[in-house]
């Protein structure tokens, strides 16, 4: 048995894995080249994922013919297009993942909860659950893109960017109203994204859908940005029904990260 197919007996910090070193070193290459933005040089990621160069391009190669990373005429190595698949089919599978928590979160609060991630410039819809009791219909379904600036869930998640970021991609989307309450200045969504990040949720004051307001919170180390989001009516969703729904909330994205992490 060769030492690359040897099962590993550390971990990080040193904790025994009992996994298989050459498939943890795989994945960490794909994991550095995903923190690197996608593109990186072979030397680069052979530094930054602090494995041999030889290791590296050994490895590098075999997932290079899998389809999983391709080389870039620069010479540069890229995330490769055989990923897309796995990564359509676990967004679709966050749902499922989230739901059980999803489902406590609709009983103890009585309104619909919502899971959105951010796919490109947008927000997806990846899981819903309608509150059994004073469901109201709404425009959100499990599919449905919106633009990020009027949503709760979308100014959860441009609250964890940084601001240079945001403003690059209102450039890219620009800020139509969707309501008379829609923010539409870039100045003014990124104050409120400070004051969403300050008091740790944000809100969808009718922005998105008239009568209807939303508290999110974002979903803390998941590997796409997310957020998870409780809304109802305007009668409902009082003041102090959105400080109440904050605690359960924030619990619920933890247990969320928690369930992706396999914890």
């Amino acid at each position: 048995m060769t030492a690359e197919a040897q099962p590993s007996t550390a971990g990080k910090g040193g904790e025994r894995t009992g996994g298989v070193q050459s498939l943890e070193r795989a994945f960490a290459i794909l994991e550095t080249m995903a923190d690197a933005g996608g593109v990186i040089s072979l030397s680069q990621l052979a530094s930054d994922a602090q494995l041999p160069l030889p290791t590296i391009h050994r490895l590098v190669r075999t997932l290079v013919d899998l389809g999983y990373v391709r080389q870039e005429a620069s010479r540069q190595y890229s995330l490769g297009p055989r990923l897309i698949r796995l990564g359509e089919t676990t967004s679709r599978m966050l749902g499922r993942w989230a739901r059980p928590h999803m489902e406590r979160l609709a009983h103890e609060l009585g309104e619909s909860v919502n899971l959105a991630m951010l796919d490109g410039d947008q927000v997806v819809y990846v899981g819903q659950v309608m509150a059994s009791r004073n469901s109201m219909r709404m425009f959100t379904e499990v599919g449905r893109r919106v633009m990020p600036h009027c949503t709760g869930v979308g100014k959860a998640i441009m609250s964890q960017m940084d601001p240079a970021e945001v403003r690059a991609l209102l450039e890219r989307t620009g800020m139509p109203a969707r309501t008379d309450h829609t923010i539409t200045s870039a100045d003014e969504l990124l104050t409120e994204l400070e004051r969403s990040r300050k008091r740790g949720y944000a809100l969808d004051e009718g922005e998105q859908e008239l009568g209807v307001r939303c508290v999110a919170v974002p979903v803390p180390d998941a590997p796409q940005p997310l957020a998870l989001s409780v809304s109802g009516p305007l009668t409902r969703m009082s003041d102090d029904a959105v400080r109440r729904a904050t605690g359960p909330l924030h619990r619920a994205a933890e247990a969320i990260s928690a369930e992706m992490r396999g914890r």
